[in-house]
């Protein structure tokens, strides 16, 4: 824009402008607040032309402050609906209750004079503007046309059969109707009425003729074929056309799956072919119809495939339906294909291939828990050569054959679900082929550990990282089930679990792999050599407390190995941690055994506790050493742990004391917490054991003392250390007495009082957290 005027004078210009326009503004908007006012004093009506300056349009008239309720157009169409309504209930009293008093004449000249008034009328009102009006009087005048043909059929018609007047009487109301609303279009309810009573007469002709399901089904696919070609220029004539369709399949699909031979299935076979036809033909014409498609494809696979069925076992019932359906797959390499043909094929294929999946997945279930039988007696040699459960090789079959197709859709598309279903499928098949056909134990169990050794391969070195999660599961899914299976005899459980662990120890080893994998393969390999040992032991003449000897081998190789398991360092120890675990459980049972077992893990974290990354072992090692001698003395039975624990507790404080004087850093727990506990705990564990009260009374005194002195002192360890223990002594002085109070109290004061608790720390829950927040801080300063 050019402008005569340099920058500056035209930019001062300009803001000079403005401000006149906003004093003018503000001037304005004043003097309208004002008039507002004025004319609210003197009880005028304001009407507002335009939009307020400020706020929203004010375009409605009236006294201000008030409000309507109900605008006007929706009161009158309450108000027309209600007229229409009671019309309708009067003009169906008029002919049920009063049509006998009056002759042949009456009742005909009444029904027709009413009726051709109530059609007649909507033409006037809709030229007079009264469109609402003209809606509700039409209504009244279809239903009069109703009450018409049932008159009718009262008078001049009784002994006609009821359903075949039924069928001729809505053709002709159809027809009469779409006439009616062609005439007078800018109604909006006569067209719509034809349509919805064009769906009878077909039906209704075929249930009159006695046609059968499958009559009844062609009559319905034909009307839903008329409301389809309908529905090219009227969208909502695809409703019932859906509706319709879908029943006609439904009829089609029952006289399917019911008829008793190839035969009988033909005509149900022809019903449902001509519904998919229908179907892919409004999913061709129709780009958005792609559900047409996908019902017309399931039905022609359900057509075909059910001729088929009579003559076969369900198992090959289902390979034949996915022979047919899975070949649907294949149109999405098919560009020529319309895009809602192609993709409702797709996904019917998908469809077909899913249902054949958990059809034949629910069929191998069987197989895969029926291993469950081996642990009602380990070791029997019971297993039978083939499964009797199994429903022969046709699940197998369906699955390869489904996983097939999974895997072709996994290559061309680029999604990785079909990769997924590929690898589950496939290994379901080939894991459960060899029992559904029935081969010998061994061979099963080859085939087995094969099939398992491939999915876990594939875990190794995966295509995609979905399909290395699945094949990972897979594999740990078989290898827990053959394992199963090989309980069942010695050699067996030797030989498959060897086989196992080491295929699980080289997983772990291969450095290509994924970090969750390795780790994985190696806590089962972990796992199995824990097996094979107890296995080893179980078949000696040692008693189950002693198999804790091997079991502890476990652990024992796992901290010599240490660093050098590298990325699987941690998961293996967590692994031969609960081995350690395993072993403590087995020597339980003998309190001589489980002192020894114990003082072994303590030599084992202790010999880990060497390495500077795992001196937090130490504290397990001093904890298992303690716990080795006081099962000892246990057995021994002495009574008076004090006088094996006091030698300890004084010289450890006391080295507690030089190290605080030396490092005032250091930790209270790390200066007197071993010292403190070596006395306290086994005091406390022997003082819930005694009846008497000399050992509570001193204990409790030594604990206000140790609490006392960490309090004066600001040290943690005493401080909580003295504290619990002199709760704990607390209450079980206190527990006979509770425990007789609540026996005398009704059972009904317990709950209340509970509830009165809650009720209070919710009511007090913020400042409850307040002070917790702050006592964790003020232990948290102390040392």
């Amino acid at each position: 824009m050019n402008s005569p005027l340099p920058p500056a004078e035209e930019l001062a210009l300009i803001d000079r402008e403005l401000a006149q326009l906003d004093a003018r503004r503000v001037h304005l908007l004043a003097r309208r607040n004002w008039l507002l006012r004025l004319l609210q004093q003197s009880g005028t009506a304001a009407v507002h032309w335009g939009p307020a300056a400020s706020g929203p349009p004010a375009w409605s008239a009236g006294p201000a402050g008030s409000a309507k309720e109900a605008s006007a157009p929706s009161a009158q169409n309450v108000l027309l609906v209600l007229g229409a309504v009671l019309l309708a209930v009067a003009a169906l009293a008029f002919t049920l209750v009063s049509w006998g008093s009056m002759g042949i004449a009456g009742r005909s000249a009444v029904l027709a004079v009413v009726t051709a008034a109530a059609l007649a009328a909507p033409a006037v009102l809709v030229r007079r503007g009264l469109r609402s009006t003209a809606e509700s009087v039409a209504a009244v005048g279809l239903l009069l046309t109703v009450l018409d043909a049932y008159a009718l059929y009262a008078v001049g018609m009784p002994d006609a059969d009821g359903t075949g007047y039924a069928a001729g009487a809505a053709a002709v109301l159809a027809a009469a109707w779409a006439g009616y609303g062609s005439a007078l279009r800018t109604l909006r309810l006569p067209l719509p009425a034809a349509v919805l009573a064009a769906q009878l007469p077909l039906p209704l002709a075929a249930i009159a003729a006695d046609a059968g399901a499958t009559g009844l089904g062609w009559a319905l696919l034909v009307t839903a074929a008329l409301d389809a070609a309908l529905a090219l220029r009227v969208r909502a004539a695809a409703v019932p056309a859906a509706v319709l369709g879908s029943a006609a399949l439904l009829v089609g699909v029952a006289q399917s799956w019911s008829a008793g031979s190839a035969g009988q299935a033909l005509a149900p076979a022809a019903l449902l072919l001509a519904g998919a036809a229908l179907g892919v033909a409004a999913a061709w014409r129709e780009p958005r119809a792609w559900a047409a498609a996908l019902v017309g494809a399931v039905a022609a696979v359900v057509a075909v495939g059910g001729v088929a069925r009579p003559e076969l076992e369900p198992g090959w019932a289902v390979v034949a339906h996915l022979l047919v359906g899975l070949p649907l797959l294949a149109a999405v390499r098919v560009p020529a294909l319309p895009e809602a043909v192609r993709r409702g094929a797709v996904v019917a294929g998908a469809v077909v291939g899913a249902l054949g999946a958990l059809t034949a997945g629910a069929a191998v279930a069987a197989v895969l828990t029926a291993r469950l039988r081996v642990l009602e007696e380990v070791w029997a040699v019971t297993s039978p050569a083939a499964d009797p459960y199994g429903p022969g090789a046709a699940a197998a079959v369906a699955l390869l054959m489904t996983a097939g197709a999974a895997w072709w859709l996994s290559r061309v598309s680029a999604r990785p679900e079909p990769g997924v279903l590929a690898v589950v499928l496939g290994w379901a098949g080939l894991f459960t082929a060899p029992v559904l056909l029935g081969f010998p134990v061994a061979a099963v169990f080859a085939v087995q550990l094969a099939v398992t050794g491939a999915a876990g391969f594939l875990a190794l070195r995966p295509p995609s990282r979905a399909t290395g999660i699945a094949a990972a599961a897979c594999a740990l899914a078989g290898a827990a089930n053959v394992s199963l299976g090989a309980l069942d005899g010695r050699v067996a459980t030797f030989a498959v679990w060897g086989l196992l662990g080491a295929g699980c120890a080289a997983g772990a080893a291969y450095g290509p792999a994924a970090r969750w994998v390795r780790s994985g393969a190696a806590v089962c390999a972990v796992g199995y050599a824990t097996g094979l040992l107890v296995a080893a032991a179980a078949m000696t003449d040692l008693a189950v407390a002693w198999w804790a000897l091997p079991v502890l081998a476990v652990p024992a190789l796992v901290a010599a190995l240490g660093p050098r398991l590298g990325a699987v360092r941690l998961p293996v120890e967590i692994a031969a941690a609960v081995s350690g675990v395993l072993a403590l459980a087995l020597s339980a049972g003998r309190t001589g055994t489980l002192a020894l077992v114990l003082a072994l893990a303590g030599v084992v974290c202790a010999g880990a506790a060497v390495r500077p990354e795992r001196r937090v072992l130490g504290w397990a090692a001093g904890a298992l050493f303690v716990a080795a001698t006081w099962v000892r003395l246990a057995e021994a039975g002495v009574t008076a742990p004090e006088a094996y624990t006091l030698p300890v507790t004084v010289p450890a404080l006391a080295v507690g004391f030089l190290r605080r004087r030396k490092d005032a850093q250091a930790s209270s727990w790390t200066a007197y917490g071993p010292g403190l506990a070596a006395t306290l705990v086994p005091s406390l564990l022997a003082a819930w054991g005694d009846a008497g009260w000399v050992r509570p009374l001193v204990l409790g005194a030594a604990a206000l003392a140790v609490t006392l002195a960490g309090a004066h002192r600001r040290l943690q360890a005493p401080l909580l250390l003295g504290g619990a223990v002199l709760a704990a002594v607390a209450v079980h002085e206190l527990a006979p007495y509770v425990v007789q109070v609540a026996g005398a109290l009704p059972r009904w004061v317990p709950p209340a009082l509970a509830g009165l608790l809650l009720l209070a720390v919710g009511a007090t829950y913020e400042k409850r957290l307040r002070d917790a927040r702050r006592l964790r801080a003020a232990i948290g300063r102390l040392r």
